[in-house]
């Protein structure tokens, strides 16, 4: 089995939404494409991969190192040992090869794309659900045949004030979400618990809505907002400050008793390691959100999983940033506690298979082999339309 062609495209999913901390004005991300020479039901198998939104596309690490790296190497370099399939994590070991530890910056995104087609692939060539490959390979054997999810917006807009808000909750209700998230921290603390309690007029519970504020704050801030939302009870209060800053996370966790969660912008297991060691977070009830394919991809993802079973936490406080059908597979496979979804933002990259709905706050997952794009017919288009075949 070998790779016979290699695709790769910018496409922008740019809107005039913003957080606390940037607009996406001009956010894109990078697909690709991974042609094998592997046919299953007479079908050539082909792996998709694309990054999570919040980091730009990655066309000039993609195109100038680390594709290259995976188009120069031996086919045996790639394979498991049946010689059948590719092994993620031999090919994770072709495209860092002659990297130096630390200092991600964006690499770990683009590594992070290309490791998501290789498990469409392998999931594709074992012609099974990724979620069931992972279950059997690195999890007990059996997937959740349902996953909870939130729906994640809140974003601030120009024009709209508390009433759209209130209508965005209302949708995401509708389409069948018990949960939601919206932002804070671009206005004054008074003003955002304004639109905190509107959303919680909307969805019932407070218990039921999270907040996040980008890793906007500095402490003083980020403790101000603590005790501003600490009567309310919210879900959680997200990203209070600079992901690297565990001091902060630390003291915010002392001072806040209600959960935090934190993670999305940690790129490795090494940061993984440090945020349980010097962050303050608190297993019972906190939450890390790793996004499995901007750190790296899921073979980074899995060590990520063996630090926190070190530190005693359980996969169950993990719910994944990113929004898409490669995390929600993880979530089901790895039995996480949840997954995020964008159902209005980030089209058609967010979201699930059309054949799943949100059913009471969960989605099932479709009994379709690899990672499920195919079921996804809006951005099969955008795949097909960039990539062509």
């Amino acid at each position: 089995m070998r790779i016979t062609d290699i695709r790769e495209a910018r496409v922008s999913i740019a809107s005039d939404i913003a957080n606390a901390y940037i607009s996406f004005a001009t956010m894109d991300v990078s697909i690709l494409a991974l042609y094998t020479d592997a046919r299953v039901d007479g079908r050539q198998v082909v792996g998709y991969g694309f990054n999570s939104n919040g980091r730009y596309a990655q066309s000039g690490l993609l195109r100038e190192r680390f594709l290259p790296r995976l188009g120069d190497a031996e086919p045996g370099a790639l394979l498991d040992d049946s010689g059948h399939n590719l092994d993620p994590f031999k090919v994770w070991s072709v495209l860092m090869a002659n990297e130096k530890p630390g200092g991600h910056g964006e690499r770990s995104v683009a590594v992070g794309i290309i490791d998501m087609a290789i498990w469409d692939i392998v999931a594709k060539v074992e012609d099974v659900p990724l979620a069931q490959l992972l279950a059997e390979r690195h999890g007990d054997g059996q997937p959740d045949e349902r996953v909870a999810v939130y729906a994640a917006g809140g974003y601030y807009h120009p024009g709209k004030q508390i009433q759209g808000l209130q209508d965005e909750m209302r949708d995401y209700l509708d389409l069948g979400y018990t949960c939601t998230k919206m932002k804070i921290g671009a206005v004054p603390l008074a003003e955002d618990l304004e639109r905190v309690e509107a959303a919680i007029d909307i969805v019932g519970d407070a218990g039921r809505l999270a907040v996040d504020a980008n890793g906007r704050f500095d402490l003083r801030t980020a403790l101000a907002f603590a005790d501003g939302l600490a009567p309310y009870g919210v879900r959680w209060y997200e990203e209070a400050g600079d992901p690297l800053d565990y001091a902060l996370q630390q003291q915010l966790s002392e001072h806040y008793a209600p959960p935090t969660a934190t993670g999305e912008n940690l790129f490795s297991h090494q940061d993984v390691h440090n945020l349980l060691r010097y962050g303050g977070m608190r297993p019972d009830r906190d939450i890390l959100q790793m996004d499995p394919v901007l750190g790296y991809g899921l073979v980074e993802y899995l060590r990520m999983l063996e630090v926190l079973r070190a530190h005693g936490w359980s996969s169950r406080q993990c719910i994944p940033h990113g929004g898409h059908q490669f995390a929600l597979n993880i979530a089901a496979g790895l039995k996480l506690g949840g997954n995020e979804s964008y159902p209005r933002v980030f089209a058609p990259f967010g979201g699930f298979a059309d054949s799943t709905p949100i059913e009471e706050g969960q989605v099932a997952l479709p009994q379709v082999p690899g990672i499920g794009f195919e079921d996804k017919r809006e951005l099969m288009k955008v795949f097909e339309g960039h990539l062509g075949r």
